[in-house]
């Protein structure tokens, strides 16, 4: 067992997940959870993903040896920064959101009491919400990416890696800048881009939905307020990723306008041939 007691600080589909995998793999012996919302603690606690229970992080984060933040992107700083007031002495704090550049540069410098914070993003979730989607395999054989500063402990950083690799994901080191120029093209590109084709669908099209479509869009249902959050966070990589997007639906454009199939076929080869070496 790596630690007695885990903080969870937001009990929806990931910190929930975390909870269950923490307490099948035997990452931690005791693992707490903190969440606005009394009805998704409860749900937590009758999936067996927390022990116990708070409304407020203050009194989670107590006696925790690890503190995970799964909240909403712009709220992690300003919960790390007034959790740590309440934290025991060394402890490590790490997230799971989906930016990390302007997280890790407001924590950074701000966390009383000798606490280390690593800024993590494990690649794994769902267009579902709420901890009754959440199980205990989410993370196995996924990737997870931890960062690093100048300012990031070496001591810190490796706990945080045991810490993940202990739910069973491959970390990977990154800075945030990094991290949120690599995510915008493989996580907020798409998800923008969902949302965009479900926006276009004329009325009564699901009628004739087939797997296509819905695979296409099914990230779409995610939660706008987190995503528009997101895509807040990390504004100029998003930018960057959706103008090579319309250059490329341009030069598709112009090959149908000027009927000009082969070109058409040698940008759909070379789609094909990068999205089979993604692999299933």
């Amino acid at each position: 067992m790596q630690f007695k007691t885990l903080s969870v600080i937001g009990v929806g589909l990931i910190g929930a997940a975390i909870g269950l995998a923490a307490k099948r793999r035997k990452v931690a012996g005791r693992v707490v959870g903190a969440d606005t919302d009394a009805v998704r603690l409860q749900k937590a606690l009758e999936r067996g993903a927390i022990d116990e229970s708070f409304t407020e992080s203050r009194l989670a984060v107590a006696k925790a040896d690890v503190v995970v933040f799964c909240i909403p992107v712009d709220r992690i700083a300003e919960e790390a920064v007034a959790a740590a007031k309440s934290s025991s002495s060394a402890a490590l704090f790490t997230d799971a959101g989906s930016t990390k550049s302007r997280i890790v540069s407001a924590v950074e410098g701000r966390l009383s009491n000798d606490i280390s914070f690593v800024g993590a993003h494990p690649l794994a979730g769902s267009e579902k919400q709420g901890p009754e989607h959440a199980h205990a395999q989410l993370f196995e054989g996924r990737t997870t990416i931890i960062t690093r500063t100048a300012k990031t402990p070496t001591h810190a950083l490796a706990r945080a890696q045991d810490f993940w690799e202990g739910l069973g994901t491959r970390v990977v080191v990154m800075t945030p800048e990094q991290h949120d120029q690599t995510v915008a093209f493989t996580s907020h590109i798409p998800h923008l881009a969902a949302v965009a084709l479900a926006g276009i669908l004329p009325s009564g099209a699901g009628a004739f939905a087939a797997s296509g479509i819905r695979d296409v869009t099914r990230i779409a249902s995610g939660d706008p307020a987190l995503w528009t959050a997101i895509f807040c966070h990390n504004r100029d990589n998003v930018l960057t990723a959706i103008r090579q997007l319309i250059e490329r639906l341009s030069q598709m454009q112009e090959t149908m306008q000027s009927s000009d199939w082969p070109r058409l076929l040698a940008i759909l080869d070379q789609a094909k041939k990068v999205r089979d070496a993604l692999g299933n």
